[in-house]
């Protein structure tokens, strides 16, 4: 063992530190052990099946779960998803001389992709953020878009707010009023030997326009 790590009475590790040092890092380890336990008591909570617990604390569990912690079984799928769905958004805004405008489509799966084209470490938002949010919506709302619960509310929320951090990148000229997304969907052809004949037209799901909040400014400034 290196000269470095211990003091000069052969101590290693959190015992060669200063009393002081000493308690501050027995805090900081009791710390983290506290979260992990909590988290994985949410998490275990999340997947187990319904109990007293869930039923009268189902929506505190939920709301520190979705949408990070998410749990589901679609990579066991038997039949793996044959669509490509490309998210999109505009925003109406309000320009410094007081005039409205609306926007043109911004493809924001496009910028992920393009952002991973190439990239041998690309970052878990590049990959997956949009993607598991519109996954997020499109699971928590009917297709009205009418919201089922807590959880159709968070998934608006968070989906709303990864927009306005994409819209903080473009020179809007203004303040943004209401943003809409939508998505386009396109199947996957199948392969050149397959007799399967597929719709190549795509089919967009448009969504409703969305007031911004100051709350959510406040995190588009950010």
């Amino acid at each position: 063992m290196d000269s470095y790590d211990k003091d000069a009475g052969g101590r290693a590790g959190v015992a060669a530190l200063s009393p002081p040092y000493q308690v501050v890092a027995a805090l900081a380890l009791a710390l983290v052990a506290v979260f992990a336990c909590a988290h994985l008591a949410m998490v275990f909570l999340h997947v187990a099946p319904a109990n007293t617990v869930t039923k009268q604390h189902g929506e505190a569990v939920d709301s520190w779960v979705y949408p990070e912690f998410e749990q589901n079984w679609k990579l066991f799928a038997p039949n793996p998803l044959q669509q490509n769905i490309a998210v999109q958004a505009r925003a109406q805004i309000r320009t410094t001389d007081g005039a409205t405008r609306q926007t043109g489509w911004y493809e924001l799966s496009a910028q992920d992709a393009e952002a991973i084209d190439g990239n041998l470490l690309p970052s878990h938002t590049q990959q997956n953020a949009l993607r598991r949010a519109w996954d997020f919506y499109t699971g928590s709302h009917d297709n009205e878009n009418r919201p089922n619960g807590l959880r159709g509310e968070l998934s608006e929320r968070y989906i709303r707010r990864i927009v306005l951090l994409r819209l903080a990148d473009e020179e809007l000229d203004g303040t943004v009023r209401r943003v809409q997304l939508r998505a386009m969907t396109t199947r996957v052809q199948p392969p050149s030997w397959s007799d399967e004949k597929l719709d190549k037209k795509p089919v967009y799901r448009e969504l409703p326009w969305w007031p911004v909040t100051s709350r959510d400014l406040e995190v588009r400034a950010q």
